[in-house]
């Protein structure tokens, strides 16, 4: 059976992880405006007006917002690139797959098995992309679902230490939601690292199952 189309889709999840990455950008630049506008109030309390403290308070709020937007965004566009490279990948080798289809979802979600489940379907789809090759993990992949857990976990963290941070209204604490931002402008960095490596992987696998179409349209025209 002929292969299905996957170039748009990865152009779409690319596009997506793009404009994620732009979204993160803007978070890091109301980091470093909440860490300044902080900075000056436990040096001088009075050198920040009411109105600077509410516009930088809606900025980062706001921010955080648009960032959770655009990474559900890239999320959904990922795994409908997912599911496409899978389908094709089934048909490369219908008995290369350690886990069954609905999983390419359920593996994100699901407790315990998230640390290493999605790895797996993306390996077995690698594999199944390469017939030719003997089969193996690449890299990139490694490299991108390693760093996938280490950024996740700094973001739960944070996330955990934001929302106590924000109960808080002394300003003694306020050292504590500087280091929150500073935090979350690593987190973004690292987000943009494991996007850049995932826009590698997605333009891997793409690359091979074109070029299995490209060579499955040759053979049926010499057939022809």
């Amino acid at each position: 059976m002929p292969l299905l189309p996957v170039r748009s889709l990865a152009n779409l999840a690319l596009g997506a992880l793009a404009l994620d990455c732009l979204a993160g950008l803007a978070s890091a630049a109301s980091d470093v405006w909440e860490v300044s506008v902080i900075d000056r109030l436990l040096t001088d309390p009075y050198s920040v007006s009411d109105a600077e403290l509410d516009a930088s308070d809606l900025v980062y709020t706001g921010s955080a917002f648009v960032q959770t937007g655009t990474f559900v965004v890239a999320a959904v566009a990922f795994l409908v690139w997912l599911f496409r490279v899978r389908s094709n990948a089934e048909l490369l080798a219908p008995d290369g797959h350690r886990h069954p289809r609905p999983w390419l979802v359920l593996a994100w979600a699901v407790p315990i098995v998230c640390w290493w489940y999605p790895k797996q379907l993306v390996d077995d789809i690698w594999a199944a992309s390469r017939p030719a090759a003997p089969p193996r993990r690449l890299r990139v992949i490694t490299a991108w679902w390693t760093l996938w857990v280490l950024t996740s976990s700094v973001t739960y963290v944070a996330s955990r230490v934001l929302g106590q941070a924000d109960e808080v209204e002394s300003l003694d604490d306020l050292e504590g939601l500087a280091v929150v931002a500073m935090a979350d402008m690593g987190s973004v960095a690292l987000w943009i690292v494991v996007a850049a490596l995932a826009a590698s992987m997605i333009g891997r696998i793409t690359d091979a199952q074109e070029a299995l179409t490209t060579r499955q349209v040759a053979v049926q025209r010499n057939l022809a």
